[in-house]
């Protein structure tokens, strides 16, 4: 039970007169996620249901200094390589490990917040460390899919100055 001033008074936790705290950083939750790949042929042998295919990935790395930013040039380089733009992508999700890392992204690339973390990020759900790809994966393709929607990015920075991105669509 907070209210609107309460994360404001908690205490910083990188540094004194920092901007990082408690409540404006995704908490580490337990979690689990899991993703199969299948060829055409492999699923349709096998009786599986594909929701969705990998349209492109990348990674990309970034000074560890900046670690936070690593998804900007991750989400330039996959959407170069499918020759996609921001504009043609229906939802994007992007890990929120702290606020102000998400925000610096956003306003690097020009995110649509309408169409991002619509259900909201890691720091509203929890980031289950090791898991959280897939679980953007997975996301984003039943987000995709409930909603009529076909193109999705999900991107994640990771520790140590990389960043990640894919580009899925799904199947309605």
């Amino acid at each position: 039970d907070t209210t609107l001033e309460g994360p404001a008074e908690l205490p910083t936790v990188f540094r004194e007169g920092g901007v990082t705290t408690e409540g404006n950083a995704s908490g580490i939750w337990d979690g689990a996620a899991a993703l199969g790949m299948a060829s055409e042929d492999y699923a349709a042998a096998n009786d599986l249901q594909q929701i969705g295919r990998l349209i492109g990935w990348a990674v990309a790395g970034v000074d560890p200094a900046h670690m936070g930013i690593g998804p900007a040039p991750a989400i330039r380089d996959v959407l170069e390589q499918t020759g996609l733009g921001l504009d043609e992508l229906d939802l994007i999700e992007v890990n929120e490990a702290f606020a102000a890392q998400y925000l610096a992204v956003e306003r690097e690339l020009g995110l649509d917040r309408e169409r991002t973390n619509v259900h909201g990020g890691a720091i509203a759900i929890g980031h289950p460390v090791g898991a959280s790809g897939a679980r953007i994966t997975a996301h984003l393709l039943h987000a995709l899919r409930r909603e009529g929607k076909r193109y999705g990015l999900g991107s994640a920075c990771i520790g140590g100055g990389q960043g990640a991105a894919v580009i899925v669509e799904a199947f309605n």
